[in-house]
């Protein structure tokens, strides 16, 4: 796993191969389309037991309507539907319960509907298997965790307060784990002594923040009018304005820093919705985790004898 020292570019800036790279098309929604009101979030409260450790655990970090939800909903969409396989894994204690949410995430995304909310004093786990589509033997399949509690209770922390016992459990355990630390364009300057304390408390826990895997998420992006950033500079005055102690820890720590959104959001009856669904940042942010966990890039070509073995098997 790698220590996160290398910096999260934007896809707007990245310009090594840009003739090669092939933009996902967005996805365009009728407004007019009746949505599903039959979506049911699953949560599991977790023991202090935590079974079937032999996984990559990734541990969603966010106030209320941060937009963690959203994110993990797109970056899973993302993987299964443009970079490989993603399926429930198998013996693990909530393979059911992934299977519909899964299911929900998927079929509500495609139609613009933002997932609801996280409910309180519960860990909503997935414990899933990613198999990427690359033919190198190098980029492997890899068991993935994705953990994600309600804002509330991330607001216990304040002032020294203590998580709830099924996120305890998870904080403590002797586990990999990646932090996706999550604040929106909007809130990011009411949340920066928060994020603080939440790595104060990775640190009371005996977490080296010198070698954690993490990254910081401004979400919501698409407030500031624009769905990337103009240059990197952008979002680190933007960090540097709204978030002054965060940005003094990823600096001192070498943490990854990106941007997110899901695409166009409106709210013409009242209830927020995708109107334009835009996967740029879910393929970066997506990217990122294979490659700190894998330590080779999905996009990968493969040795010399492997890219001479696709060649022949493509023609």
């Amino acid at each position: 796993m790698e220590n996160g020292n290398e910096q999260l570019k934007p896809l707007a800036l990245e310009q090594e191969h840009e003739a090669e790279y092939q933009p996902l098309r967005p996805l365009l929604f009728d407004p007019k389309e009746t949505p599903q009101d039959d979506f049911v979030p699953v949560a599991k409260t977790i023991s202090n037991d935590i079974k079937n450790k032999d996984s990559n655990f990734i541990f969603f970090f966010g106030t209320s309507e941060s937009g963690k939800s959203v994110i993990l909903s797109s970056m899973l969409y993302y993987l299964k539907s443009y970079a490989g396989v993603l399926r429930p894994k198998l013996g693990t204690p909530n393979t059911k319960e992934a299977n519909v949410l899964l299911s929900d995430f998927f079929e509500n995304i495609r139609q613009g509907i933002l997932p609801n909310r996280t409910t309180r004093d519960h860990v909503t786990r997935l414990d899933l298997v990613f198999e990427p589509n690359n033919k190198s033997k190098r980029v492997v399949p890899i068991d993935l965790t994705f953990l994600e509690t309600s804002g509330e209770n991330h607001n216990e922390i304040r002032r020294g307060g203590n998580y709830h016992s099924s996120i305890e459990s998870f904080l403590n355990a002797n586990v990999p784990i990646t932090f996706v630390i999550v604040t929106s364009y909007e809130s990011a300057h009411r949340e920066d002594s928060l994020i603080n304390e939440f790595l104060d408390e990775l640190e009371r826990k005996g977490k080296n923040l010198r070698s954690v895997n993490a990254v910081l998420v401004i979400s919501k992006w698409d407030k500031s009018g624009r769905m990337d950033v103009e240059s990197a500079e952008e979002l680190d005055n933007f960090i540097i304005e709204r978030l002054p102690m965060t940005s003094q820890r990823i600096n001192t720590y070498g943490l990854t820093k990106t941007y997110y959104t899901v695409g166009s959001v409106q709210n013409s009856t009242g209830e927020e919705r995708i109107s334009l669904l835009n996967l740029s940042t879910a393929e970066v942010l997506s990217k990122w985790l294979y490659k700190s966990i894998v330590g080779y890039d999905l996009d990968y070509e493969g040795t010399f004898w492997e890219r001479l073995k696709f060649s022949f098997s493509g023609s």
